[in-house]
C-alpha cells in the first residue's frame, strides 16, 4: 500500500513537472518574435540612446539636434526595416532595465560588451572598439602621464554605469576613485579642480579635445583595457536579434559604417570584420 502511494505521489510529481515544462515552452514560444512582430505591426522601431555621448548620440542642448555615428546608423536601420524611427533617452546606468522593460527595442549608443551586461542582454557583432583614456587639464601638475594616475592623493573620476567604473575600481590601488552621477559631469568636476583626471573612451574624449583648449588627453603607453562596442537587445527573440546583427554585417560590407564613422571622427576605432 505504501509502495502504491509512493508511486502515485511520484506520478503526480512527474505530471506536475511535465505541465510546468509545457507551460514554460508555451510561454517561450509566445515570446519568440515578440519584438520583431511589434516593430512590424507598429511600423516603428524604438531606439535607446544616451543623448550625452559625443560622437555617438549627442543632443545639442541649445537646438535639441541629435548627432553622432549611431544617430546616422539608427536612421539607416529604420530605412532598412521600412519603419519610422523613435528615440528613447537612456544611459549606461539604466540600459538593462530600459531594454528588459520594453522601453525600447534596441540600444544603439556604442554599448561596451562586458560580462555583466552579457548576463542580461544579447549583443550583435562589434562595430567599434576603444581603450580607456584619461582626460586632464593642460595645467594639471599632478597627472602628466598615464603612470601618474594611480598614485596616492590623485582623484580619479568615472561616470556611473560606464564600463570604466568596474575596470578602474579593480585596477586603482593608490588613487581615489570618484563615481560621478547626473546631473554632475566628469568635465565639470575636472574643470572645477575637484578631480585630477577622468577616465573615458575614445569617442567621449573627443568632446573636450574638439571643443575646449584646456583639456589634455592621457593615453596608456600600451593597450590597457580595449573593449568592443555593439548594439544590444534583450534575450528571447532570435528573429529580432538576427535582424539587428545582420544590419551590422551589412553596414560593414556596403560602406555605411565607414561613412558614418568618418562623419563623426571615429574612423580610428572602427571594427571592420
Amino acid at each position: 500500500m505504501q509502495a502504491n502511494c509512493h508511486r502515485a505521489g511520484l506520478g503526480q510529481t512527474l505530471a506536475a513537472l511535465l505541465l510546468a515544462v509545457v507551460a514554460l515552452l508555451g510561454q517561450t514560444s509566445a515570446l519568440a518574435g515578440a519584438v520583431s512582430e511589434r516593430v512590424k505591426s507598429s511600423a516603428s522601431v524604438r531606439v535607446c540612446i544616451w543623448p550625452d555621448y559625443y560622437g555617438i548620440s549627442l543632443r545639442d542642448p541649445r537646438t535639441q539636434q541629435l548627432s553622432g555615428i549611431d544617430i546616422e546608423l539608427s536612421a539607416q536601420l529604420a530605412r532598412d526595416l521600412g519603419v519610422r524611427l523613435a528615440y528613447v533617452d537612456s544611459s549606461f546606468a539604466t540600459l538593462i532595465e530600459d531594454l528588459a522593460s520594453d522601453r525600447c527595442d534596441v540600444a544603439m549608443f556604442a554599448v561596451g560588451i562586458t560580462a555583466q551586461r552579457q548576463r542580461a542582454l544579447r549583443f550583435t557583432q562589434p562595430y567599434l572598439q576603444s581603450d580607456i583614456y584619461g582626460v586632464t587639464t593642460r595645467n594639471n601638475r599632478v597627472v602628466k602621464s598615464w603612470d601618474d594616475i594611480d598614485k596616492p592623493g590623485v582623484q580619479v573620476a568615472v561616470q556611473t554605469g560606464t564600463f570604466m567604473e568596474p575596470v578602474m575600481a579593480a585596477s586603482l590601488k593608490q588613487a581615489k576613485m570618484l563615481v560621478i552621477r547626473p546631473p554632475q559631469t566628469r568635465e565639470q568636476e575636472l574643470e572645477a579642480g575637484r578631480v585630477d583626471v577622468f577616465m573615458t573612451d575614445y569617442p567621449y574624449s573627443r568632446r573636450l579635445l574638439d571643443r575646449v583648449d584646456w583639456a589634455r588627453l592621457v593615453a596608456p603607453p600600451k593597450p590597457f583595457n580595449p573593449i568592443a562596442y555593439a548594439y544590444a537587445v534583450k534575450p528571447g527573440d532570435e528573429e529580432w536579434f538576427k535582424q539587428i546583427d545582420q544590419f551590422v554585417a551589412r553596414i560593414k560590407r556596403d560602406g555605411r559604417l565607414e561613412t558614418a564613422a568618418k562623419n563623426s571622427g571615429l574612423t580610428e576605432i572602427v571594427v571592420r570584420n
